[in-house]
């Protein structure tokens, strides 16, 4: 599943994170992160499959197309 600099964005107000955060956190640069939240460039799916690893690690559930479109949500805390 792809995903959408909305749901980018999304996943680290779920998680209260900067860009720099996640930047840290996936190893992506923060000018590639800004970019793509503002939809102004598509990063390699490589760097994308990053992002989003490094926001799953951290709690986010990607939402899949479901009538109401994608989304993002976080993991029950046990």
């Amino acid at each position: 599943m792809e995903i959408s600099p909305s749901q980018c964005r999304a996943a680290r107000a779920l998680l209260d994170w900067s860009q720099a955060q996640l930047s840290a956190a996936s190893k992506v640069a923060t000018k590639t992160l800004a970019d793509f939240e503002r939809s102004k460039r598509t990063p390699y799916d490589r760097t994308l499959a990053d992002v989003r690893a490094a926001l799953e690690a951290a709690g986010v559930i990607f939402v899949e197309e479901n009538g109401e479109g994608p989304g993002v949500r976080l993991r029950k805390q046990l």
